[in-house]
């Protein structure tokens, strides 16, 4: 295995992750609160499960979002 091609590609996958997950949670909570659904002071659960095949590995991460 070479340790920098992977290191790389974990990376950009991660960074593109980060990114699109960011990007829709905030379409989903600004469209909620428009429509009336939140309110903008609320905690929300959530969860990210990662999946990655051949390696059989499931990692899920739970937390809070607070909006204000």
């Amino acid at each position: 295995m070479n340790e920098d091609v992977f290191n790389n590609s974990l990376r950009k996958f991660l960074k593109k992750v980060g990114v699109t997950s960011q990007r829709e949670i905030e379409k989903a909570v600004r469209d909620a609160v428009e429509a009336g659904r939140l309110k903008g002071n609320e905690k929300m659960a959530a969860k990210m499960v990662l999946t990655v095949g051949g390696v059989s590995l499931t990692h899920e991460i739970t937390d809070e979002i607070e909006l204000g």
